[in-house]
């Protein structure tokens, strides 16, 4: 074929350089952009406040609404659930965490931890009470593991439950728990004679009680929580009867995890985007600061990073939607994604000089928020020795 038979190339387009979007199909565009206008025209507006006042107001309205367009459990199928694919789901949690973590992180804990729960491992009884409400956002659930002195070592925890009769009786504390205080249902994992087993816990229980944390620096748009559970006693089928060990909340967290692959990078895109907006305006010298050499250094090495972590996560979905992927290649997204996110923000601050330490702009808020989703699901460290381990057949973890 000769050059001139040759169609034309595309223009290069600085929002997608590597040309992701040629891989999406008209029905995962048209769920990006669903998402992507909701939270430009409900979050978008309020976010800053809603992070300096360090509350998520009208959070129940948000999550009906959310319900709405379907982005909660939005790849499980049936009972509600919109059965979306991997793909499109970690489209949404992209355009999400665009917005902010915070709004990423009651999607992500309502669907792939709460509702993922239920899903896998619940009853058909469990399903059908639970599901549909969850998926509508008429009842917000959250999902307990972490412990106050109990962190990345699970099989450690303390919450013990013990039968009494056909009952169960659950005694512990969870803490640093997304959606605890506004939460319907939680899904809590204990210790019982049989092994860790998961339970389905209505929050109205008697000794069921869910403390808002304060004071954070992080994630302030968001409600969290610590549960505080005093003898709640719950009928025999309040266990999820499909699991028993750590296998369960572990790939609940799997779960997650893929979407934070995606979320990170929105949180970096809206840094990244906000980053070129100010280098093209702000002038220094008598020119703006985007024509000199080194602001065009950083910008091209925070476009390169944030495309190949996009280009990534798409690689992962696709795995997914297969059947293929495994959770050393989800704990490789999350290492590497997490990591160069907040590079890319503190990067991004540095282009805004004193003003990218202000709310005017989404830069700080993005990177105080990642630095609490750089550890959550797994810090770091976990990451690097579930990829070491891999690499090597050798286990350092103990």
């Amino acid at each position: 074929m000769s050059a001139r038979d040759r169609s034309p190339l595309p223009p290069f387009d600085p929002a997608d350089p590597l040309g992701v979007d040629d891989l999406l199909d008209p029905e995962d565009l048209a769920i990006r952009d669903t998402v992507r206008t909701w939270a430009t025209d409900r979050v978008m507006p309020h976010i800053a406040d809603w992070y300096e006042r360090g509350e998520l107001p009208g959070i129940r309205e948000l999550a009906r609404e959310l319900g709405s367009i379907g982005a909660l459990g939005m790849s499980l199928e049936g009972y509600g659930c919109a059965g979306a694919t991997a793909v499109q789901y970690g489209l949404a949690c992209l355009e999400l965490e665009a917005a902010d973590s915070g709004i990423r992180s009651l999607v992500s804990v309502q669907g792939s931890l709460a509702m993922y729960a239920i899903h896998r491992f619940g009853s058909e009884e469990q399903k059908q009470r639970w599901l549909p409400g969850m998926a509508a956002g008429g009842t917000i659930g959250c999902f307990g593991l972490t412990e106050p002195d109990i962190g990345s070592d699970p099989g450690s925890m303390r919450t013990h439950a013990k039968k009494d009769g056909t009952d169960w009786v659950l005694t512990g504390r969870k803490m640093w728990i997304t959606n605890g205080s506004v939460a319907g249902v939680a899904v809590v994992w204990a210790q019982t004679d049989e092994g860790v087993r998961g339970f389905v816990v209505p929050t109205d229980a008697p000794g069921f009680s869910a403390p808002e944390i304060r004071h954070k620096w992080s994630l302030r748009a968001s409600v969290t929580s610590e549960l505080v559970l005093d003898e709640v006693r719950l009928p025999a089928d309040a266990v999820l009867p499909e699991v028993v060990g750590l296998k369960g909340p572990l790939s609940c967290l799997s779960h997650a995890r893929y979407g934070i692959v995606w979320g990170a990078m929105g949180a970096a895109r809206s840094s990244f985007e906000a980053a070129v907006r100010y280098a093209k305006t702000r002038e220094q010298f008598g020119r703006p600061i985007g024509g000199f050499q080194l602001t065009q250094a950083k910008l091209a090495d925070m476009a390169v990073e944030l495309h190949k972590g996009i280009l990534l996560a798409h690689h992962l979905g696709r795995r997914l939607d297969a059947g293929r992927l495994r959770p050393e290649q989800i704990s490789f997204g999350k290492l590497n994604n997490t990591r160069e996110a907040i590079e890319i923000c503190r990067t991004a601050r540095t282009i805004l000089g004193a003003n990218g330490i202000s709310l005017e702009y989404p830069v700080m808020r993005h990177a105080t928020n990642l630095e609490s989703v750089l550890t959550y699901e797994g810090t770091v460290e976990m990451h690097q020795l579930v990829l070491g381990k891999a690499l090597t057949g050798l286990d350092a973890f103990r």
